[in-house]
């Protein structure tokens, strides 16, 4: 601390000479030692307060030293810190640069990981659909590839080099029966030659030239709206009439529990109609026929000669049927054939001929139920 301007300095920062003035014991100074020491502290006395000021400059002097220096040591560790904190506010500056462009990265790459996962589900839902598309056109094929086998077995069945059908080919006919038909042009149904209309009066075959016609509106109005949009539900009131109506009694036979499954099975179009050897089963193999036996029908238990049997599906057992019953299921399997064509886009007609094919259709299913099937050579 520095002393106040203008106050005496304490004593204790003033010299005083100390001097032992006392006598001693068997000596005894001069009166002339007493005269100079006493001179010597008067001088002494008179130069002590010209150095008090001297000693105060001189701690002032040192004392604004240490404080300038002081106050220059401070500013350059100030200036120091300055830098330091400056250079620590660019490097966080830089590290939030950087910060921020990996966080705009990682959304670039999280949103490009994104639209490939989306992409790549968008292909393969694109593919199973193309993939279910084609397996449903495939099945739609096998579907038409299995009706037309089932048609041309029909159609051989009914006309074999052993036993040709000789209402297929006039020419077989005896000239009793083939004279009548000169000049006659064969209907251009092809469907027609495979179950003709059997006039039980004169004993031969109706042409639909020759038959008189009337549209009927309520049956037509149905066959319209289903032919908008063609379908194989039961539900909708075209076909639901054609059940009640025709496909229900014509596949209606005495042994029920077979019936139903020779209905699923027309419906599935999983039914398939096999001639039979003419000649007769050997004994041993007479024992595993449980589904009938080729002189019982398996569907009207009735004794009959049975040329032809049925099988379900994929199912290895076989069930005979006879002439009777199989008209019936002809006639149905040709009805749901053609409705079939027409679901597909396979039948290019206008609506009046492909609804009078239909009722011609119905009407051979009518004919197969009240006992009217083509006679076989």
């Amino acid at each position: 601390p520095q002393p106040d301007e203008g106050l005496p300095p304490p004593l204790a920062a003033v010299p005083v000479p100390w001097k032992n003035v006392g006598p001693c014991k068997g000596h005894r100074e001069s009166p002339g030692s007493l005269v100079e020491a006493s001179a010597g502290e008067e001088a002494q006395g008179e130069e002590d307060p010209a150095a008090a000021p001297l000693d105060v400059s001189r701690l002032r002097s040192s004392s604004m030293e240490i404080r300038e220096k002081g106050s220059e040591f401070l500013k350059e560790e100030l200036h120091k810190a300055q830098k330091e904190l400056k250079l620590k506010d660019e490097e966080c500056e830089r590290l939030c640069r950087v910060r921020e462009q990996l966080e705009q990265e990682l959304e670039e790459l999280t949103a490009s990981l994104f639209e490939e996962a989306h992409k790549m589900v968008r292909e393969a839902n694109m593919k199973q659909a193309a993939s279910e598309k084609q397996l449903k056109e495939a099945r739609g094929k096998i579907d038409m590839l299995q009706a037309e086998v089932t048609a041309l077995k029909t159609l051989v069945i009914t006309s074999t080099p052993a036993s040709p059908n000789r209402e297929l080919h006039p020419q077989l006919l005896s000239p009793s029966k083939a004279g009548p038909r000169k000049g006659h042009s064969r209907h251009k149904s092809t469907s027609s030659t495979l179950c003709p209309v059997v006039c039980p009066a004169a004993g031969h075959t109706l042409t639909p030239d020759k038959e008189g016609k009337e549209v009927d509106t309520t049956l037509f109005a149905e066959f319209q709206a289903w032919r908008a949009s063609p379908t194989l539900d039961k539900a909708c009131p075209f076909l639901e009439r054609v059940y009640r109506e025709d496909v229900g009694p014509c596949l209606d036979f005495t042994m029920q529990e077979l019936s139903a499954l020779v209905r699923a099975a027309v419906e599935d179009n999983t039914l398939t109609i096999e001639p039979v050897a003419s000649q007769a089963l050997p004994a041993g193999k007479a024992a595993e026929v449980d589904c009938g036996s080729a002189n019982t029908c398996a569907l009207s238990g009735l004794a009959r000669i049975c040329r032809h049997r049925i099988r379900l599906g994929d199912s290895e057992s076989h069930y005979y049927i006879s002439p009777s019953s199989r008209a019936r299921i002809t006639a149905v399997c040709n009805f749901f054939t053609y409705i079939r064509y027409i679901q597909q886009g396979l039948v290019r007609q206008d609506a009046e001929p492909m609804f009078w094919e239909i009722m011609r259709l119905r009407k051979e299913m009518s004919l197969a139920k009240l006992g009217f099937f083509p006679q076989e050579a």
